[in-house]
């Protein structure tokens, strides 16, 4: 039989531990989305959660289009970032709070919440590159039959 170490901790550790380990993965799911925009906003594509339609085809509905995409993108991006400061400052606190409970051990669980969280951040940003794969795919795709359209049009007279 092999030797395992068991700790028995009080409620207020356990709750202290939980209220660190909660907020934690959304700071990192929220530092991913913040990459995804960004991405999107260097590489000009339009993510799936914004929904801009315009009727005309005109130069100028185009450029309108584009603009309102940029600015929901950028609208976006300053909400991440609101967040990921809240969120920060909220681990913070809490950081504070069981560094001082704890004393010495706090290293040794913040590791362990860590290593624990490496996997899901793992998936999630292969999930998240998955999706700039498609929408790359899918804008190529577009505006290759655009250009092709075009072309087609321009030699038919």
């Amino acid at each position: 039989m092999q030797d395992t170490n068991v700790k028995i901790i009080e409620a207020q550790q356990a709750s202290l531990c939980n209220s660190y380990k909660n907020p934690k993965p959304k700071l990192l799911k929220t530092n991913a989305s913040i990459w995804f925009s960004k991405i999107c906003k260097i590489k000009h594509l339009k993510p799936k959660y914004i929904n801009i339609k315009a009727n005309g085809k005109m130069s100028q509905d185009k450029k309108t289009t584009t603009n309102a995409i940029k600015y929901r993108i950028y609208q976006e991006i300053d909400f991440l970032y609101c967040k990921k400061q809240n969120l920060n400052q909220q681990l913070y606190h809490i950081h504070l709070k069981c560094a001082h409970y704890f004393n010495g051990m706090w290293q040794h669980i913040q590791n362990s919440v860590s290593s624990r969280l490496d996997d899901i951040v793992g998936t999630l940003y292969h999930k998240i590159n998955k999706k700039l794969d498609t929408l790359i795919r899918h804008t190529h795709v577009s505006y290759n039959t655009e250009k092709n359209t075009n072309t087609h049009f321009s030699h038919d007279w």
